[in-house]
């Protein structure tokens, strides 16, 4: 299943299981996971790309070590709002990953992600090249833990 309403994912996903968070890029894809109880993301690694069943693979090596049950994907709309190219093709991946992974998919708007993952690690006193190493998956953290506090905010509603 793959939604952009987030109320039909949270329906969706088991409990005690949890959630993976992406941030697509042209050559690497930054992974991030959370706690089972859906309160915080960690970022875990950045896999370089090669080709997407390649790509699948390692992620759905993750998804199994992990137990994961729901998965995130940064949605990289432009400043406006709208979408691009980029946009369509991380809806791209989100249907072939479906094809092979049946747990529900939904995305989250990433604009920004990056900055705030770049400001994050400036204030750390990170260095370059360390950055250059880690910045993807600390922007999936960004994403997931947007969603994660989405999810959260929905569960106190009801």
């Amino acid at each position: 299943m793959i939604t952009d309403d987030t109320d039909a994912f949270l329906a969706a996903l088991h409990p005690m299981q949890a959630l993976i968070g992406l941030d697509l890029g042209d050559k690497t894809i930054g992974v991030a996971v959370s706690d089972t109880f859906w309160s915080v993301a960690t970022p875990l690694e950045t896999v370089r790309r090669k080709k997407f069943g390649v790509d699948a693979a390692r992620l759905q090596t993750i998804i199994a070590e992990r137990q994961v049950g729901g998965l995130v994907l940064g949605l990289p709309r432009n400043m406006d709002g709208t979408e691009g190219p980029r946009c369509q093709s991380t809806r791209a991946f989100a249907r072939n990953f479906e094809k092979l992974w049946d747990g529900p998919i939904t995305f989250w708007d990433e604009r920004l992600s990056t900055v705030a993952a770049e400001k994050a690690l400036l204030e750390a006193d990170t260095t370059r090249k360390r950055r250059a190493e880690v910045i993807d998956h600390v922007a999936a953290g960004y994403i997931l833990q947007g969603l994660l506090d989405r999810l959260a905010a929905i569960k106190r509603q009801v």
